[in-house]
C-alpha cells in the first residue's frame, strides 16, 4: 500500500493513534513510517492483514481488496468519497450502497468538447469550411427519477468575412425521467432517427420508451431545422429551405440471437419550402405533401469488433412538391449498408476504428442526415470510409472521405458529383 495512500484512510477515520493498542502485525515494527497508521487501520477493523500475521504493506493488492477497505472504512464514517468514487463499479459488485456519495455529489455537472474542423469539397460543389465549435453541457439532478440537460454551442466560422462568423445559441433544454414503467424525455433535444439516416438534429418534442428486451419508443414534436439552403445546380445560388411543423412516430428495438434489429414509421407534416434563384426569392411557403416513411434494419458482428448495420427505408412521395410529374420526380426509397471495424476511445489513447457506409437514399428518406458530407437536396448514391484515433486521453482525430452523386430531380436539377474530404480533432472535458 502507497504511503500516501495509507496517510490518508487513517486520516479519514478522524482518530488519533494513540487511542488504539500495540500495531498487530510482526513485518510493521515501531519506527516504521506507517507504524501508527497501520494500528489505527487495524484497530478500527478497516485493515485485517494475512493469515500469517504479515501486513505485507510491500504486495500489490487487487481492486477488490481496495474497494473491501474502502468499504469498512465507510461504514467507520470515514470521508472517502474520491475513493469510493474510484472503485464504484467494485463497491457495487461487493453489495456496498454509495447513496451518501452520490447526495453529496455536485447539485450541477459542468462537461464540455471542443471542436475544430476542416472540410473541402470537390466535383461540381467546389467550396471548403473552416471551423471551430465548442460546447458547454450541464446536468442537474430534479430528483431520485429526473435530471435536466443543457447545451450552449458556440459557433467560430474563420472562412466568413460577412461580419456573422461567430454565433453563440442555446441549442438544448431537456428533462429526462420516469413515469411509472415509462423512460420519458421532453424538450429541446437531438432526435437521432435511423442511425442518423432519416433525422440527426434538433427536434422540440417528448418522446417516451417502455420495455427492455423489446423496447418500444414513440415520440411527438417540432424539428427544428431541416436541409434548407443546399444548392441545387453547382456554380449557382439557386437553393430551396425546407422546413415541417410536425412531426410524430414510432420504433420498435429488439435483438434476435446475435441480430439487433429495428422498424419505424415517422410522419413529418405542414411541410412549406422557399425556392431562391441567384440569392433571390422566387417562391415562398410553397407545400408539400406530408412525409410517411417506414423503415427496418439489422445489425450484427461478423466478426470481433467487426460490425455490418443495413437500413432499408421506404417514404410515400416521389416529388419534392407534391406535384407528381416527371419534372420533379424523386426517388422513394432508402438504402444504407455500414461496415465498422473497433473504435476510437476517448479515454484510452491509442484507440482506433475504421468504417464505410454505402448509400442509395431517394430524397423523400432524408430529412437531416448525420454525415459530415454534402449530399444536396434530392437525394444521393455513393460511399464514404472513415478513420478514428485517440491522440492522448479525450483527444480524438478523424478523417472521412465521401465520394456522392446526387440523384435529381426529374427533368428539373441534373445530377452532380460532390467529394468531400472531412478532417476533425474533439477535445473533451
Amino acid at each position: 500500500m502507497k504511503k500516501s495512500l495509507v496517510l490518508a484512510m487513517a486520516m479519514a477515520l478522524g482518530v488519533t493513534a494513540s487511542a488504539y493498542a500495540a500495531n498487530p502485525f510482526s513485518d510493521v515494527p515501531a519506527g516504521h513510517w506507517a507504524y501508527d497508521s497501520v494500528a489505527k487501520l487495524a484497530a478500527a477493523g478497516v485493515v485485517d492483514g494475512y493469515a500469517d500475521g504479515a501486513f505485507d504493506g510491500d504486495k500489490l493488492m487487487t481492486r477488490y481488496e481496495m474497494a473491501q477497505i474502502v468499504a469498512k472504512a465507510m461504514a467507520k464514517g470515514a470521508n472517502v468519497d474520491k475513493l469510493a468514487a474510484e472503485f464504484a463499479d467494485e463497491l457495487d459488485t461487493l453489495g456496498v450502497r454509495v447513496a451518501k456519495l452520490e447526495k453529496g455529489a455536485d447539485a450541477v455537472k459542468i462537461t464540455g468538447q471542443i471542436r475544430y474542423h476542416y472540410k473541402q469539397n470537390d466535383g461540381d460543389a467546389d467550396g471548403h469550411a473552416n471551423n471551430l465549435r465548442s460546447r458547454i453541457y450541464f446536468k442537474g439532478q430534479i430528483n431520485d427519477d429526473w435530471a435536466y440537460t443543457g447545451l450552449i454551442q458556440n459557433n467560430q466560422n474563420f472562412d466568413n468575412d460577412e461580419g456573422d462568423e461567430e454565433e453563440t445559441t442555446f441549442q438544448r433544454a431537456y428533462v429526462t425521467g420516469k413515469l411509472g414503467g415509462l423512460d420519458v424525455t421532453a424538450g429541446r433535444y437531438n432526435m437521432y432517427l435511423v442511425n442518423g439516416n432519416l433525422y440527426d438534429h434538433r427536434a422540440d418534442a417528448v418522446e417516451v420508451s417502455y420495455g427492455k428486451d423489446v423496447k418500444l419508443t414513440a415520440f411527438y414534436g417540432k424539428p427544428t431545422d431541416m436541409d434548407g439552403e443546399v444548392n441545387f445546380t453547382a456554380g449557382t445560388n439557386d437553393k430551396v429551405d425546407v422546413e415541417y411543423g410536425e412531426t410524430y412516430g414510432a420504433h420498435v428495438a429488439t435483438e434476435i440471437g446475435v441480430v439487433k434489429a429495428t422498424a419505424g414509421y415517422t410522419v413529418y407534416k405542414d411541410g412549406v419550402a422557399d425556392y431562391y434563384q441567384n440569392d433571390t426569392l422566387t417562391k415562398a411557403d410553397i407545400s408539400l405533401p406530408d412525409n410517411k416513411v417506414w423503415n427496418v434494419g439489422v445489425a450484427f458482428d461478423l466478426a470481433k469488433d467487426l460490425t455490418l448495420t443495413a437500413d432499408y427505408l421506404k417514404s410515400d412521395i416521389d416529388s419534392i412538391t407534391g406535384q407528381n410529374n416527371d419534372e420533379y420526380k424523386i426517388d422513394d426509397e432508402g438504402i444504407v449498408v455500414g461496415l465498422s471495424l473497433k473504435g476510437a476511445k476517448a479515454s484510452a489513447p491509442g484507440s482506433w476504428g475504421l468504417y464505410g457506409n454505402w448509400y442509395d437514399q431517394g430524397r423523400g428518406t432524408v430529412m437531416a442526415h448525420t454525415m459530415n458530407g454534402d449530399y444536396g437536396e434530392t437525394g444521393f448514391e455513393g460511399w464514404m470510409v472513415g478513420a478514428n484515433y485517440t491522440l492522448a486521453k479525450n483527444i480524438v482525430a478523424a478523417v472521412e472521405y465521401y465520394d456522392l452523386e446526387t440523384k435529381g430531380m426529374g427533368d428539373a436539377v441534373a445530377k452532380e458529383d460532390i467529394e468531400t474530404l472531412w478532417t476533425q480533432v474533439i477535445f473533451t472535458f
